[in-house]
């Protein structure tokens, strides 16, 4: 027997047509690139992502033919966010961070026929525009031209009747949008997200215990649109009718700072990286800039320090809110909100807690397997976290690489090496690949990392491992100072030496100017192992 509930789709036209009905009036800001700010409400915005539709299916795509998109956050990558799928076509969202090479191999694999590319980005062009079969490429800019050779985004709205459109009624399986991992192994691989998992992502991430978004709340996305679908915050406040602020191209501390101030900012989100120069910002000009509506600063992409957590609330009153996910889990997989059961907990447990990645979301589910089955739920046994869920991959598109990454029983592998606690909390302790074993015994270069972070004179620090004939592999610090900040060798490994074994400290820790960075802006570990992978600490 089956439930007697209505057929209703979960997809992004019925999302587009809530924000139609109810709500017209709220806003939508853009800071241009000339830093000038655009602005705009939701029923200008569903009018232009209708038009869009229309636009599109006038050239002559077929159902779920790929639009991509190189393009930061800005109001017309959020009408392609709508506008696209709507159409019955998949949004490609791709990260201009990446090579030339990755970037056509991208558009190729993916088939995409149609590109919207940013004013500012349309250099990157050159590096690969003879190695792609595009049929058409569409500048968005703030001034509605077009450099010659290519079509004007605004003029290919102007042609368009709104009227023409029409809500579609589309399967809620049906692909709506695309990205493609960042290739830190082999070739980078599709993600292929359905409607329904795009709904269901984001009506998880509003909840409370989730990222708690609701209409009230002013929402500014850092972390880039053509990263993982900004990690699906365009939909979630799109879904609620939060104001959205979107930073364009500036994302410097000042003017993320700027924008925080002046649009009443009450939840943005970004990666480590952006939020450490944030702080530094703020430590500089303390009481600068009035932040008191930011209630919540979503960090992800990779471990935020509890130093960092700290410094934040013991310093300016700030809120971090630690959160986890890939591109294969639409992104977000875990939360970590301190919960009621750690009440009475000291304030250190507490902090200690709130820099774990936390609890996996509403209907998703995490194991860790380890060498010996499936690892406890003690904190402290160790495996590699597997998930399911209803907006986790099953499958990467159109290519066998990666199938090893997905179980039998229907689990993704992550690659992850977590504990998970008696309450429910994941910590990751390592990827399986950064992982340094040292005479038998596993270090995790995320605490060692996160623990020299913690050290005021430490802007960004990474922990690689470097062959060592006795042991093996021993770890090796990678330290960036602050600009004018001073110390040693010796004070950094004293400082490690207060929070870990004695066997699991680096043998040496080397100063450099800066580390390379992934296109998603995580530390770039395989070049620095690269780049060390003959060093020992006699011959520096």
């Amino acid at each position: 027997m089956k439930g007697l509930t209505s057929d209703y789709q979960l997809t992004l036209p019925a999302m587009l047509r809530r924000a139609e009905a109810l709500y017209g009036p709220k806003e939508i800001v853009t800071r241009r690139p000339d830093k000038s700010f655009h602005r705009y409400t939701y029923a200008d915005f569903v009018r232009r992502a209708k038009k869009l539709a229309v636009a599109l299916g006038e050239l002559g795509l077929e159902k779920s033919d790929r639009v991509a998109t190189l393009a930061w956050n800005n109001h017309q990558h959020l009408e392609a966010y709508f506008g696209v799928p709507c159409a019955g076509l998949v949004l490609h969202t791709i990260n201009p961070r990446l090579s030339a090479d990755d970037l056509a191999y991208i558009i190729d694999h993916a088939g995409d026929r149609v590109l919207l590319i940013d004013e500012t980005m349309v250099k990157l062009l050159a590096s690969f525009r003879d190695r792609v079969d595009l049929d058409h490429i569409y500048v968005l800019s703030a001034d509605g031209s077009a450099p010659e050779g290519l079509e004007s985004y605004e003029e290919l709205l102007s042609g368009a009747d709104e009227e023409r459109f029409e809500y579609p009624d589309f399967a809620e399986d049906d692909a709506a949008a695309m990205c493609y991992t960042s290739g830190t192994t082999g070739r980078p691989k599709g993600a292929l997200y359905s409607h329904r998992a795009i709904c269901l992502h984001s009506m998880a991430s509003a909840m409370t215990d989730m990222l708690g978004i609701a209409e009230r709340d002013v929402v500014m996305p850092i972390v880039p649109m053509f990263h993982v679908n900004a990690w699906g915050l365009p939909f979630t406040s799109t879904l609620v009718g939060a104001k959205q602020v979107l930073p364009g191209p500036h994302l410097d501390p000042e003017s993320l700072l700027e924008n925080l101030a002046n649009e009443k900012v009450t939840i943005t989100a970004g990666v480590p990286t952006i939020f450490f120069g944030i702080l530094n910002k703020l430590d500089e000009n303390p009481g600068a800039y009035q932040l008191s509506s930011l209630r919540a600063m979503i960090i992800g992409g990779s471990a935020a320090p509890e130093g960092m957590i700290r410094a934040f609330a013991e310093r300016h009153g700030l809120h971090v809110l630690h959160a986890w996910g890939m591109t294969e889990t639409t992104p977000l997989g875990s939360v970590c909100h301190v919960s009621s059961q750690l009440d009475d907990a000291p304030e250190d447990e507490r902090y200690r807690v709130r820099a774990k990645q936390g609890i996996p979301g509403a209907f998703i589910e995490v194991r860790a397997r380890g060498d010996e089955g499936f690892a406890a739920w003690d904190g402290e046994s160790m495996g590699e976290l597997e998930v399911r869920g209803p907006w986790v991959s099953g499958a990467y598109f159109n290519t066998e690489e990666g199938t090893d990454k997905f179980t039998e029983d229907g689990w993704f592998r992550t690659g992850d090496i977590v504990t998970i606690d008696e309450n429910g909390y994941v910590e990751i302790q390592d990827r399986t690949k950064d992982l340094i074993k040292s005479g038998g015994e596993w270090i995790s270069s995320v605490a060692l990392e996160n623990s020299l972070m913690s050290h005021d004179a430490v802007a960004e620090a990474a922990v690689i491992a470097v062959p060592e004939e006795q042991w093996g592999e021993r770890p090796l610090g990678v330290v960036v100072l602050k600009e004018g900040a001073e110390t040693t060798e010796e004070d950094l490994i004293s400082h490690l030496a207060a929070h870990h074994p004695k066997w699991s400290l680096p043998d040496a820790i080397e100063f450099v100017d800066e580390i390379p960075h992934t296109a998603t802006g995580k530390a770039l570990k395989m070049a620095l192992r690269e780049r060390y992978k003959d060093y020992t600490p006699a011959e520096r």
